[in-house]
């Protein structure tokens, strides 16, 4: 099984989002689907925050495969459907973190504000741990809002050949290429004028 130690070792450090996207990776592998070696397993994700770092980590749906899809409507909800049965799980975090103590808030407002002192550091940091624990120590039910869904299946991902813009000289994928003054052009090269 993969450890929070392998996830925050992916993701470069240790904070609350990347615990409930490994406590969401847990509860799909261990109660829904195993890892997906392929793409036998898709998850939906609507928020680009830590917890999707563990969730790649620990479920095995990534973007390269095409099994890892991303919906900005910045919930914490997450969508995991098997292949071919469109069978699925979705998990909003319902989970509330300990209430916060004026200095504590105070330091947050600080370390925003880029306040990196060792005073504010050493407040935000057991802030921190505190919201780590809490979330280990959670149950599911406390965690999770969990329901049975069913969708439609996304088709496996395809692959499209890349073509050279004929303005910056980058590749583009063929399906992202525009045609504009009869060049084939990227995005960005249609968008900015420079032909």
């Amino acid at each position: 099984m993969t450890t929070f130690d392998d996830v925050v070792a992916f993701h470069g450090h240790t904070c609350p989002g990347l615990a409930l996207g490994y406590r969401v990776g847990e509860y799909v592998i261990r109660n829904f689907s195993p890892r997906a070696k392929d793409e036998e397993l898709v998850a939906i994700v609507e928020n680009d925050s830590c917890a999707v770092d563990a969730i790649q980590v620990l479920t095995g749906c990534t973007f390269g495969k095409g099994n890892l899809i991303f919906i900005d409507y910045g919930k914490q909800v997450y969508t995991f459907l098997r292949k071919p049965d469109g069978e699925g799980i979705r998990i909003s975090i319902k989970w509330e973190s300990p209430p916060e103590t004026p200095e504590e808030a105070d330091a947050w407002r600080k370390y925003q504000n880029g306040d990196s002192s060792e005073e504010v550091l050493r407040i935000v940091h057991h802030r921190k741990t505190k919201k780590l624990k809490a979330i280990f120590e959670a149950s599911t039910d406390e965690l999770f809002d969990i329901k049975e869904v069913r969708m439609e299946v996304p088709r496996v991902a395809r692959l499209f050949p890349s073509l050279r813009c004929q303005v910056c000289g980058e590749k583009v994928m063929e399906t992202k290429a525009r045609v504009k003054g009869g060049r084939i052009v990227c995005i960005p090269c249609a968008e900015e004028g420079k032909l």
